[in-house]
């Protein structure tokens, strides 16, 4: 009897050293989507008002978390009875992520300027304010978006293993993925207030004093880098994706750089998604007119 726990001890212990393995083999390969994932979310984190920006990424993330539980099942029964479908779960996602990231420019280009970090104002700031739930929805979506690629990737590492090891693999993966992030989220949306709280104990004099100040002004800074980092991800992955699981495109633009080549495809999907999506908007208003 006793021996037979052990056994059965030892084969578990061994189980957590191949999980182990696979899991830092699968979180190198999805660095990059995690990098994007990071710079995407970071930027639709930001511009609430300071005493909304926890409960907002609070949100955020347990959605990121629904999702998720979601997703890995989904793709784990895909992967054994359906595999094709994952490529055109993925190009449907790359569309959509596309279609985000023109919109972002288009905004940018043709729309109200914002000046500095825009933010809610404080009286639309309360719980349940429409322009806030249609942030943290839009930021679920995207994430959902993101976190399928995420999951795909990590599952690619251990298609060879049995179905024990991808489901530890790719659950730990998907964990770290959403703490990791959204952890990495938190700390630069309360950039300014741990820089004020730096320079109150230090009485606005000395290094620590100057460390305060530097993280108060460099938020804004970090806001629009992470927006236009976040614009760039969101192409460069829809455009990955196109080159890789739409066949027509393996040939097309093969001269230029990957990177290059990607954020033309991305960018083309997403203008495509735009005329669609506006064309179809212009129909049902003249229908309603």
């Amino acid at each position: 009897m006793a021996s037979g726990i052990f056994a059965i001890l030892d084969d578990i212990a061994a189980l957590m050293d191949d999980v182990a393995v696979t899991s830092k083999v699968a979180a190198s390969k999805t660095a990059g989507i995690l990098g994007d994932d990071l710079a995407v979310n970071a930027e639709k984190a930001t511009g609430f008002l300071a005493s909304r920006e926890i409960p907002v990424l609070w949100a955020i993330t347990k959605g990121s978390f629904i999702n998720k539980l979601i997703i890995v099942p989904i793709i784990l029964t895909l992967n054994a009875y359906f595999p094709e479908v994952i490529k055109y779960i993925l190009i449907l996602g790359g569309f959509y992520l596309a279609y985000e990231g023109v919109e972002k420019i288009v905004e940018f280009l043709f729309h109200r300027a914002k000046k500095g970090h825009e933010v809610i104002v404080e009286e639309k700031a309360e719980v349940g304010n429409v322009e806030e739930k249609s942030k943290v929805k839009s930021a679920i979506i995207t994430d959902f978006i993101l976190s399928i690629e995420i999951v795909i990737i990590a599952l690619s590492t251990v298609l060879e293993e049995g179905l024990p090891m991808q489901i530890m693999t790719v659950s730990i993966i998907a964990l770290v993925a959403t703490i990791g992030v959204y952890g990495i989220v938190a700390l630069i949306v309360r950039m300014d207030d741990a820089g004020y709280k730096l320079i109150r104990q230090s009485n606005d004099k000395g290094v620590v004093s100057k460390l305060g100040h530097f993280l108060v002004n460099a938020l804004p800074w970090v806001i629009k880098a992470l927006g236009v980092i976040g614009t760039i991800a969101l192409l460069l992955v829809s455009g990955e994706i196109f080159a890789h699981y739409i066949d027509y495109l393996h040939d097309v633009l093969t001269s230029l750089p990957n990177l290059l080549k990607n954020a033309i495809f991305g960018l083309v999907g997403g203008i495509l998604v735009l005329i669609v999506i506006t064309s179809i908007k212009k129909i049902i208003s003249l229908a309603k007119g």
